[in-house]
């Protein structure tokens, strides 16, 4: 027995020998993260100077807007896509169990009872009962070895693949917020619009029953009133159009959150003045372009190409050798009751190398996909980073353009605000005709609308810029 033993033990010593020489040199190639060309510093200028630090997990509450602040929390707990995300990860972590898995041997228990007859008309003597029973147990397992690094390459690659897919939850969670923040701000900035279209409607209808009191004192002509009547009711009609907008902009934010009920409560007590939301400071001036590297989206390109990256090596392992060793142990009987006895004990141990010779190139062309995957997700990486940075120089850019239009539109507002009070006061004392109220009336209800519309503009920049950003930037990153 112990002779066997040593027959079956030295060609594996040998088998693991040989292998080991040849297993000297590292066949996947090591992950270097690529340098992208892009500026160091983004071409837009941010703040001259900045002391906030923002946080990246919560950047909606620097709005200081209850409202908006349940909002998101609702949408990042209902959310469809966000529960999608979430079984994805689950997927991903599962599957990177089941590869770890193959690191270990396998175990399995195998058992079996058979009753045959053969027969007895044959030429060979029968030295058993006929029919006979046979019954057995063993234990099995089998273990590849893994000289080449295929099966912790193929681990690599499947623990990149789960940190990919939690980035890409964070990337729909940054996508989700801002779509609810942008909605958000785009409903109030409507209910202001509405406010102040109300507000003029007012005075067109006090205007309108004037001239029809001016026209029984015959004072003013019939088409002072028409005129009159045609301004009040195109204005009625902007304000319809600025409801259904509204209602649409709701049902936007209904799916968003995931309640399809949703009753934004509070908005015709709050909403009046858009300006009462504070613009969120601008990064420092000097933020390095390095930060677009924190971005979930980014992340998870990188972690996609270091999984393309150890599939490489996978592929390049199939064409070595690949080493088993085979092992079992139980007992066999034609008595279920002397299965387990010494004498019925049955064992077996091997060792297995299995080396493609030919195979018509599939192995190689392989080693060529995964390269061709890793290119591409090579291109989709180095793609992110530059849209990343095309996304923030435009954030930026529009964040102070529209700054500065704001400030002219209100310096026009102001100014639309004197002119119709004179013109108002020109016409009730007949030194101007009624068309010029009319004019008045128009630049000032067009000009107060074309103010809340670019504080909605400047408001949804900032929100650009801070998904652009990967939701903020630290006090740490300035210069």
């Amino acid at each position: 027995m112990q002779y066997q033993k040593l027959n079956f033990i030295k060609p594996v010593y040998a088998a693991v020998a040989a292998v080991l020489l040849l297993s000297g040199c590292q066949i996947w190639p090591d992950y270097l993260r690529p340098k992208v060309d892009v500026p160091a510093q983004y071409v837009e200028p941010g703040q001259q100077s900045a002391t906030e630090t923002l946080v990246a997990n919560n950047w909606w509450t620097l709005y200081q807007d209850q409202e908006l602040n349940a909002l998101v929390d609702k949408a990042l707990s209902n959310n469809k896509d966000i529960k999608f995300a979430v079984a994805r990860i689950d997927e991903a972590d599962a599957a990177l169990r089941e590869v770890g898995g193959y690191l270990y041997p396998q175990v399995d228990l195998n058992s079996g009872a058979k009753r045959s007859r053969i027969t007895e008309a044959g030429t060979s003597q029968q030295i058993f009962n006929n029919p006979r029973s046979n019954y057995n147990v063993q234990l099995g397992t089998i273990f590849e070895l893994d000289f080449w690094g295929k099966l912790r390459l193929a681990k690599d690659a499947a623990r990149a693949q789960a940190l990919s897919s939690r980035y890409a939850r964070d990337t729909v969670a940054l996508s989700l917020t801002g779509l609810v923040a942008s909605n958000y701000l785009t409903l109030r900035s409507l209910e202001s619009q509405i406010a102040i279209a109300e507000e003029n409607l007012k005075s067109r209808d006090a205007s309108l029953a004037l001239t029809k009191r001016r026209l029984e004192g015959g004072v003013s002509s019939a088409l002072d009133v028409q005129q009159a009547q045609v301004a009040s009711s195109n204005l009625s009609a902007q304000i319809a159009d600025l409801n259904r907008l509204k209602s649409l902009t709701l049902h936007q934010l209904a799916v968003l959150t995931g309640d399809l009920n949703l009753a934004v409560t509070g908005l015709k007590t709050t909403v009046a003045d858009l300006k009462a939301l504070p613009i969120p400071p601008t990064p420092p001036a000097g933020l390095p372009s390095s930060l677009l590297e924190g971005r979930p989206d980014v992340k998870q390109a990188e972690e996609q190409m270091i999984a393309a990256n150890a599939n490489i090596g996978v592929a390049k392992a199939a064409l070595y050798p690949t080493i088993s060793l085979t092992a079992s142990f139980g007992g066999e009987s034609m008595e279920l009751s002397n299965v387990l006895k010494s004498a019925a004990r049955i064992w077996s141990g091997g060792v297995s190398l299995n080396l493609p010779i030919f195979d018509g190139g599939k192995l190689n062309a392989r080693v060529d996909q995964a390269s061709a995957r890793q290119k591409q997700t090579l291109a989709s990486y180095e793609g992110a980073i530059q849209n990343a940075f095309r996304e923030v120089n435009d954030a930026l850019v529009n964040l102070r353009q529209y700054t500065e239009r704001e400030q002219a539109l209100f310096t026009s507002q102001e100014a639309a605000k004197k002119a119709l009070e004179l013109s108002e006061n020109r016409y009730q004392s007949g030194y101007s005709s009624y068309i010029d109220v009319l004019e008045a009336q128009r630049a000032y209800n067009d000009s107060g609308l074309a103010f809340v519309q670019s504080r909605q503009a400047r408001l949804i920049a900032s929100v650009d810029l801070f998904k652009a950003l990967g939701g903020g930037w630290h006090s740490d990153y300035k210069k």
